[in-house]
């Protein structure tokens, strides 16, 4: 598929402040793409310059619509980058106490391909909790990029500075793409 549109979720972390270097790999590839943005999320982006790169309204809650629907628009991929603990965690149990996880709900839902991409210290990464919701939405076919394989890996608790240059967003983007043209979200 040449171009396609991706939708992109945004969590609280710090990588966030980083995603128009997705969008704009993406736009390289002749793809369009929107943003949403978790509620503490959007704090972390610049939405100006994102709305600007993108062409539209960065979404972080439920809107209106002038035409009485509410509709997402139509999706070739999905990525969710950075991923929080807490909104992994979220998205595994079906939890969508937002209009980000209701999106994210919705996409998984419509069998559109998604690339998860956690931020998470390996304190919180230990957690039972986490490990089964990675295990859960990779039984349900979400990619999560986290492991020796995706050359991503949990950081030492107060070192999430040091690695947010180092996010893979070209790995998250060919990932989406991959999966958007067909092919299998594993390795």
């Amino acid at each position: 598929m040449t171009g396609g549109h991706l939708q992109i979720v945004v969590c609280a972390a710090g990588p966030a402040a980083d995603v128009t270097q997705l969008i704009s790999a993406a736009q390289k590839h002749s793809w369009t793409t929107a943003v949403t943005a978790t509620p503490n999320g959007i704090d972390f982006i610049d939405v100006p310059a994102i709305e600007k790169l993108t062409g539209a309204a960065v979404r972080s809650s439920y809107q209106a619509s002038s035409s009485g629907r509410r509709s997402l628009p139509a999706a070739d991929s999905l990525v969710i980058a950075p991923a929080t603990y807490n909104s992994i965690n979220k998205i595994a149990l079906g939890i969508a106490d937002n209009y980000a996880m209701t999106s994210v709900a919705e996409l998984i839902g419509r069998q559109v391909p998604t690339v998860i991409v956690p931020f998470v210290n390996a304190a919180l990464a230990a957690r039972a909790p986490f490990y089964r919701a990675v295990d859960s939405l990779r039984d349900e076919g979400v990619r999560v990029l986290l492991g020796p394989q995706d050359c991503w890996e949990p950081h030492p608790p107060g070192t999430g500075n040091d690695l947010q240059r180092a996010f893979p967003w070209t790995t998250a983007l060919n990932t989406a793409i991959r999966g958007a043209n067909g092919g299998n979200l594993e390795r």
